[in-house]
């Protein structure tokens, strides 16, 4: 498999903010979001391929660290992920999958699916990026494949919001996968990767989800350390 990176940090987003875990970054993604703050395992895919056994020896190098969090890019395109979750699962981790939610989980052991279908605002710019784009606008949204992550998994959705039109489109998207989504379980969160934007965006963000009973999600890690790697 290739991988980004592998690291200990604290969970930064969604129900399981501030909770130490180890995160393991897949690199290459099927999907281009024009504001993608990981770009190196995406637009500019990089990383070192390593073994199931390989990635086990390190994460049991975090002894402390009952959480996992397989993250990308894309992590469920990644070569052997369900070998990993599988062995992940057997050394008694508690398991995230971070997924834009595109690719059919199929069986993969997971105890949180976090969930982030992208929103129009994610599309790449049709003129520097027109194949990009077309490919993007005809993956990102793919409700058969969201329908079969919650109907078998714990789940969050976590949507990146840039503009307050954003809701209007998130929720559309959720009433066509014809299912009872607590508005608990979806966390909107502020494009955002400098503090100052974060804190911008949510002054209004906080204030819709207030108004529609949704979960604001800050970003503890842009918090914490700014927008670098290894957080």
């Amino acid at each position: 498999m290739l991988i980004s990176e592998l690291f200990y940090s604290l969970q930064g987003e969604g129900e399981l903010t501030g909770v130490p875990s180890v995160f393991v970054r897949t690199s290459g993604c099927n999907l281009r979001c024009t504001w993608c703050d990981t770009p190196y395992a995406s637009w500019n895919p990089e990383g070192a391929p390593k073994t199931v056994a390989q990635l086990l020896l390190e994460i049991e190098n975090y002894p402390s660290a009952r959480h996992v969090v397989l993250t990308g890019g894309e992590p469920m395109i990644a070569k052997d992920i369900r070998l990993l979750a599988a062995e992940i699962r057997g050394i008694g981790r508690h398991i995230t999958i971070e997924t834009a939610a595109t690719i059919a989980p199929d069986g993969i052991a997971c105890d949180l699916a976090s969930l982030s279908p992208k929103l129009l605002n994610s599309a790449p710019d049709p003129v520097e990026h027109p194949a990009w784009r077309k490919k993007h606008e005809a993956t990102r949204w793919q409700p058969d494949v969201v329908r079969a992550w919650i109907d078998q998994y714990p789940y969050q959705f976590k949507f990146v919001v840039a503009r307050p039109e954003d809701v209007e489109e998130l929720e559309f998207m959720l009433a066509h996968l014809n299912r009872e989504i607590p508005r608990h379980k979806v966390l909107l969160m502020p494009e955002a990767t400098t503090l100052e934007k974060m804190r911008q965006r949510a002054t209004w963000l906080g204030e819709l989800c207030k108004a529609r009973g949704y979960r604001y999600a800050h970003r503890l890690h842009v918090e914490l350390y700014g927008n670098r790697r290894g957080t």
